[in-house]
């Protein structure tokens, strides 16, 4: 409690899911919170929970207007690039509409949010942390995941970047890289025992990560005990990349 007050934190994507226990951890943290997504039932529903969350409803594929949104609730001195969205769809039938709608969401949408973000910290000579959430499918290939898996990459080579060029500006840049996370949508997806068993063998601890094992890999990129971590891809995955 208290650890983040006199922050300002933006969550992206943090209508639900992930995004959505960031922003009220951080709130609990004492951080100020603005809590970003395209699905305004979805922010009146956390803004009913936690009042003194600051809600913001855009599409992010809109670059002007979400530029200018995040424009105006600087400075942040903590960003979640949360928001992501995926398709399942084999290489040879991957379609351009898929390609363009992911990059657009997990990629353009995130370099765009930042370049706000981090131009505003570096304008007023303040430091800043960044986070960027991928997956597991950045860096291993899954079936059926030709697109999303090609986002989530893009992603991790645009967070070494960001390390690269705002480390120096006093702005750190990591990356989260979870396994399945067991959310409402993901228990649903992984339900079936035939589907998840295969991946399941593949992770030395045995389990799927829940939601809490997200929020604190990003609790503690965001906090001064990580003042040396930059430009990192931290795995969530119970071993999963490490065999």
């Amino acid at each position: 409690m208290g650890k983040f007050t006199g922050r300002r934190a933006l969550v992206t994507g943090a209508g639900d899911g992930i995004g959505r226990e960031i922003a009220v951890r951080l709130l609990e943290m004492g951080a100020e919170v603005f809590a970003l997504s395209k699905t305004a039932s979805h922010l009146e529903s956390l803004k009913t929970e936690y009042p003194s969350i600051q809600i913001i409803c855009v599409n992010l594929s809109d670059w002007n207007a979400a530029r200018e949104v995040v424009q105006k609730i600087t400075p942040i001195h903590f960003l979640v690039n949360n928001a992501a969205c995926t398709s399942l769809q084999p290489f040879l039938t991957a379609t351009p509409e898929s390609f363009d709608e992911l990059f657009s969401v997990n990629v353009k949408a995130v370099m765009n949010v930042s370049q706000v973000v981090a131009g505003d910290l570096i304008a007023r000579g303040q430091k800043g942390a960044i986070i960027n959430l991928s997956s597991q499918a950045g860096q291993s290939a899954l079936k059926d995941h030709t697109v999303y898996c090609a986002s989530k990459g893009a992603l991790n080579m645009l967070t070494k970047v960001m390390a690269l060029e705002l480390g120096p500006k006093g702005i750190r840049v990591n990356a989260v890289c979870p396994t399945v996370v067991m959310t409402t949508m993901g228990r649903k997806a992984w339900s079936d025992p035939a589907k998840a068993a295969p991946m399941l063998a593949r992770i030395p601890q045995g389990r799927f990560a829940e939601v809490s094992d997200v929020v604190n890999a990003a609790v503690y990129l965001l906090s001064e005990e990580s003042d040396m971590v930059n430009g990192h891809l931290l795995a969530v995955d119970g071993g999963y990349s490490a065999v």
